[in-house]
């Protein structure tokens, strides 16, 4: 073999190592972009789902059953006038609750369990009697309702007891599903097991407030300007 074909050979192995390097490059950056692409979506998908987890206090989201719509609806059936669910969820509650005559509301921390709430209600056709709200619990006032219904976990239900008790109206019910509270004496309860819920009147739960059982919390929190 002469030189320069020896010569051409090595101009050739070597074009053909630099585009296999440029290949390499090439499929480098699309599976890093692919990858990355994923774990963007990921996050913003799982984000709204976690972020409620990483708080102190969480309202994990765990769809009612069936039953547990029946009984809280049975357990209201006489009831009207405003209804908000607490952790809404995908918004069954609230739908079912605007189905049977309730200006019915949802509060929710995951922003995709809104939005899917809100096309659902639209989609059941009770989109003008029900809303869904991005929002902590504990920075929204329920001054404004007359019906309360609460999916709630033991660790909140003692602080919750107070928020209700002092900003509901004398004449509004509260239900709550899964966990009843901690100190409340329901009037009635409905259903057996975890479908079970219980119903209380804030006539009664505003009385042990007023009565100074339960009233220490909020006297640290709004001290007596008269002592």
């Amino acid at each position: 073999m002469s030189q320069q074909e020896l010569v051409l050979d090595s101009g050739q192995g070597n074009g053909a190592v630099s585009e296999g390097r440029r290949t390499r490059s090439r499929l480098g950056l699309v599976v890093t972009g692919v990858v990355g692409g994923s774990l963007v979506a990921l996050y913003a998908v799982a984000g709204p789902f976690v972020a409620p987890a990483l708080r102190k206090i969480c309202l994990p989201f765990v769809p009612a059953t069936t039953a547990q719509v029946e009984n809280v609806l049975k357990v209201l059936r006489t009831r009207s006038g405003t209804l908000v669910d607490i952790g809404s969820g995908d918004g069954r509650i609230v739908i079912a609750a605007a189905k049977c005559g309730f200006q019915a509301s949802g509060l929710e921390l995951n922003p995709w369990l809104v939005w899917y709430s809100r096309y659902k209600a639209w989609r059941e056709g009770v989109h003008r009697s029900t809303s869904f709200h991005i929002s902590d619990l504990w920075k929204a006032s329920f001054a404004q309702y007359s019906n309360v219904v609460i999916f709630g976990v033991p660790q909140m239900m003692d602080q919750l007891e107070l928020k209700l008790a002092s900003e509901l109206p004398s004449s509004a019910k509260v239900v709550a599903c899964r966990f009843p509270f901690p100190t409340w004496v329901p009037e009635s309860t409905e259903g057996e097991g975890i479908d079970t819920v219980w119903v209380y009147d804030a006539k009664t739960f505003q009385s042990g407030l007023h009565s100074g059982n339960m009233s220490k919390p909020l006297l640290e929190k709004n001290p007596d300007p008269h002592t």
